[in-house]
């Protein structure tokens, strides 16, 4: 009997040293590789939000515990306490790998060397090894089962269970809340959301995307503004072709070129003018010369332009929609775009259409917003994107001997490019995040994706640079993300983490 009761103080001690061990570990693990485990913790799909102070808070508990498990007089509190915070590192797990939307790899020392679902599967070991001990612990001590009935330690035992998984799943549903609705710049990169797989040099840095199809892709060029460039899904160079206009005698000084297939639009906002035309010869006739000119036009269908305009009152920066049939109808809504200095550097930005949606939308390139609106600029909503800077920071000065307003200093980016498709938008951000590593930025450019209709953020991913350069210009096609890097073209698929989230 005797020899029983020292079995059970020596399996009692041993799951005692083995819990303080492996707490002792985790935490100076944790507090001497911090800003890592900070980071890992900000990367995480399912407490990011809080990553701050978890990352403190979780060493601390751990190291507490372990002193509760060394002192006799409360090894009994301090194994509760290891079975509580077990029981939560567990529940992260099961979330993590069955309700969020990507699995990363946030294990140190020698855990890195398991996989999540191996982790899983020790933590249910120690889980039944403080069981046992608290079972031991009880059987052994007078004095505990005197103030504790064991009605009342199974009472325990539910209720540590229940409060530990129910403060992760809390903290789970507040994080993504907060990650997707109200972010302060917290990125999340899921596991290979995108797969680079075709490259081409184009020997010149000088084209531009013009649009794409279900087969083809149509470079614009800015040296030869009417020649395009036509490459097939794999990058292959299958056609060049000169546009051919039914005027030539106009004083061309923008030119670009909109490609909707079938159709396509060579448009000049400084003369200004519209041409459309059929991609199936290349020919354009003039749809519209003279009226509002422009800095920005983006097709809305074959019979309608959204362009960015400027007042014939205040010289500001309003939007409008051109419309081609009737070309004395062009709607404008100078309520469109939000003024915050001068209504005109402050207004740059990006032009895009869904055809998923039939939304116009504007994103700004000097602050965290864009603007939602119908074909005829009625305005749907303004979003947000997870960048802070909600106003330009813009140095701009007067040139009176000119007679003209120029940037004093470099204006800071926020977004620098952008696409859409269906209801998702493509933001190439400019501004790190929180927990970002530098190198990450030196060598790739951002993408941050958005659903519109939700007005959420929903993760980011990176395109790496090719020989230094980084992404100037790109669109997303259902599955496929065309990209222009320095002098190269590359294609990217786009696997189910991002194509799932489309409009159905």
């Amino acid at each position: 009997m005797r020899l029983n009761r020292n079995i059970k103080r020596i399996i009692l001690d041993v799951i005692c040293m083995l819990y303080v061990f492996l707490f002792v570990y985790a935490a100076s693990s944790k507090l001497f590789d911090f800003e890592n485990f900070r980071v890992q913790l900000g990367q995480s799909p399912l407490l990011s939000a809080f990553s701050d102070w978890i990352s403190l808070l979780v060493p601390i508990i751990e190291l507490i515990i372990c002193v509760l498990l060394i002192i006799p007089k409360f090894r009994f509190i301090g194994l509760f306490a290891s079975y509580g915070l077990m029981v939560m590192f567990t529940a992260y797990i099961f979330i993590v790998l069955h309700y969020t939307a990507f699995v990363p790899c946030s294990c140190g020392g020698v855990l890195e060397k398991l996989n999540w679902t191996q982790h899983l599967i020790f933590n249910c070991i120690f889980i039944a090894m403080a069981i046992l001990a608290i079972i031991l612990y009880y059987c052994k001590d007078e004095s505990v089962k005197d103030k504790v009935k064991s009605k009342t330690l199974f009472s325990i035992f539910f209720i540590t269970t229940f409060c530990s998984i129910a403060i992760i799943i809390i903290l789970f549903l507040m994080s993504e809340n907060i990650i997707h609705y109200h972010n302060k710049l917290t990125r999340r990169f899921p596991h290979t959301p995108i797969q680079t797989t075709n490259s081409t040099n184009l020997k010149l840095n000088s084209y531009y995307i013009a649009g794409v199809d279900n087969h083809n892709i149509y470079l614009g060029n800015t040296t030869a503004p009417l020649l395009i460039t036509v490459l097939d899904r794999e990058l292959h160079q299958t056609q060049k072709k000169v546009i051919d206009l039914d005027r030539k005698d106009l004083p061309f000084q923008a030119v670009n070129i909109i490609v909707q297939a079938p159709y396509f639009f060579v448009v000049d906002g400084r003369i200004p003018c519209i041409y459309r035309g059929n991609i199936k010869d290349w020919k354009a006739k003039i749809r519209k010369k003279g009226g509002e000119y422009f800095t920005t036009a983006e097709a809305i269908d074959s019979t309608a332009i959204a362009v960015r305009t400027h007042s014939s009152i205040n010289g500001e920066s309003i939007l409008g929609v051109i419309n081609l049939v009737d070309t004395t109808q062009t709607i404008l809504n100078p309520q469109v775009l939000e003024k915050q200095f001068d209504g005109v550097f402050d207004t740059d930005g990006q032009l895009l259409y869904s055809t998923g949606l039939k939304r116009i939308i504007f994103l700004y390139a000097y602050r965290n917003q864009f603007t939602v609106a119908d074909n005829d600029l009625k305005i749907d909503f303004r979003g947000n994107t997870i960048d802070t800077i909600t106003r330009a920071k813009l140095n701009i000065v007067k040139v009176e001997k000119h007679r003209q307003r120029k940037f004093a200093k470099p204006p800071l980016f926020v977004n620098k490019s952008s696409a859409v498709y269906n209801d998702l938008l493509y933001v190439n951000s400019a501004i790190p995040g929180r927990y970002e590593e530098d190198d990450m930025w030196k060598s790739a450019s951002i993408i941050d994706v958005y659903d519109i209709i939700g007005n959420r953020y929903l993760f980011s991913f990176c395109i790496y640079d090719i020989e230094g350069k980084k992404v100037r210009n790109f669109v997303v096609y259902d599955n496929k993300l065309f990209a222009l890097i320095g002098n190269h073209i590359v294609r990217c698929d786009l696997d189910k983490k991002i194509i799932s989230k489309y409009k159905k």
